[in-house]
């Protein structure tokens, strides 16, 4: 059995986990990242994806964040998320409905640079957190 690291995810809403845990793999802002115990401590940010949670029971949990810092200390990992759900708890209209509302934003954004380029980067976002959620 893999020695423990303790793991935390925290939203500005709650603490959605704090366990002791056997990985978790961790989207960083310059690449995929898994954390194991013992693992070297750093800092860095999060871009929008899925955290990978392998509890020491082996069913791997997954948790959508949106940006957000990983911080990897001698006591374990903590991540800070900008905002996370579970994928579980995801509803598929609902999001679908979200898409095309972004859709319409970035229309609506016209030759605007900066809300074109906000309008995109939420429509993207939208559209892979779909990928994950509803897998083609």
């Amino acid at each position: 059995m893999a020695e423990p690291l303790r793991f935390e995810l925290v939203s500005p809403e709650r603490l959605l986990v704090s366990e002791d845990v056997e990985s978790v793999v961790v989207p960083g802002s310059e690449g995929q990242f898994t954390v194991l115990a013992r693992h070297a401590p750093f800092m860095t940010t999060l871009k929008p994806g899925i955290v990978e949670i392998k509890p020491l029971s082996g069913d791997v949990r997954k948790i959508f964040v949106r940006g957000g810092f990983a911080d990897v200390t001698p006591a374990g990992l903590t991540i800070l998320a900008d905002q996370a759900m579970r994928l579980e708890d995801l509803d598929a209209a609902e999001l679908e409905r979200q898409i095309r509302e972004a859709e319409e934003d970035l229309s609506d954004a016209g030759g605007n640079p900066t809300r074109r380029l906000s309008a995109e980067a939420k429509l993207n976002e939208l559209r892979n957190l779909h990928r994950w959620l509803i897998p083609a």
